[in-house]
């Protein structure tokens, strides 16, 4: 299996962006993973598609951008233009998930589905055989910095059971919140092939040499 880590600039520097930016593409760094919220669908502010913009032009990374937002049909497009590679959106706010997964793929980025803590993974069946990936949050969405939430280990692996008995075997599982050097190799033994994380990398004084040594034990948990 193919593991990839995602380092989560939620957790970053914003006056020294670009600057952790290049320090963990050189620690190893296969995806960057930005998280929009928009203080109504979780109780946070963060960046908006003049931010995804900015950093497309100081990295060479996919962007991974997450959109923690109401009403996400609204701000497809603006994304898109900004430089996503990947979109997801949550089951929560989509009213018609299968539509937006279609919407996101019509403008080509990688549609991904997430579901909260609290959803079932039953909430995905529809979309299952053409979303890109799906990601398992094991922290409740809206703040970097929480603890991983252990129950997060069997969903995942519910969540693979749904992608490949819908035929769509390829599609990754990602994981987000509370991943440190403790559970990641033990989320990608149960499944996840993107592993997303911030506070162990950007809290770190070291952010290149956290990237380096998180990617490994994401690397050893795929082995």
């Amino acid at each position: 299996m193919i593991a990839r880590l995602a380092p989560s600039i939620l957790s970053a520097d914003f006056a020294r962006l670009a600057d952790q930016i290049a320090a963990v593409e050189r620690g190893g760094a296969d995806l960057l993973h930005l998280d929009v919220m928009d203080g109504h669908f979780v109780p946070n502010l963060t960046i908006g598609p003049m931010v995804v913009r900015s950093v497309s032009r100081v990295t060479r990374l996919p962007l991974d951008v997450h959109l923690m937002i109401a009403d996400p049909d609204r701000y497809l497009e603006a994304f898109a233009r900004a430089g996503a590679a990947m979109m997801s959106v949550h089951v929560e706010a989509a009213p018609d998930l299968l539509e937006t997964v279609r919407a996101v793929k019509a403008l080509g980025c990688r549609a991904g589905a997430v579901l909260n803590p609290p959803t079932p993974v039953d909430a995905l069946a529809d979309a299952a055989g053409e979303v890109d990936y799906i990601v398992v949050m094991s922290v409740h969405p809206g703040f970097g910095g929480q603890a991983f939430l252990p129950e997060s280990e069997s969903k995942v692996r519910a969540v693979r059971a749904l992608l490949d008995a819908a035929g769509n075997r390829e599609a990754p599982v990602e994981i987000d919140g509370g991943i440190d050097l403790t559970n990641a190799g033990r989320v990608v033994r149960a499944g996840v092939s993107i592993v997303v994380a911030g506070a162990a990398i950007f809290e770190d004084p070291d952010p290149e040499g956290a990237t380096r040594r998180l990617r490994a034990a994401v690397m050893a948990g795929a082995a």
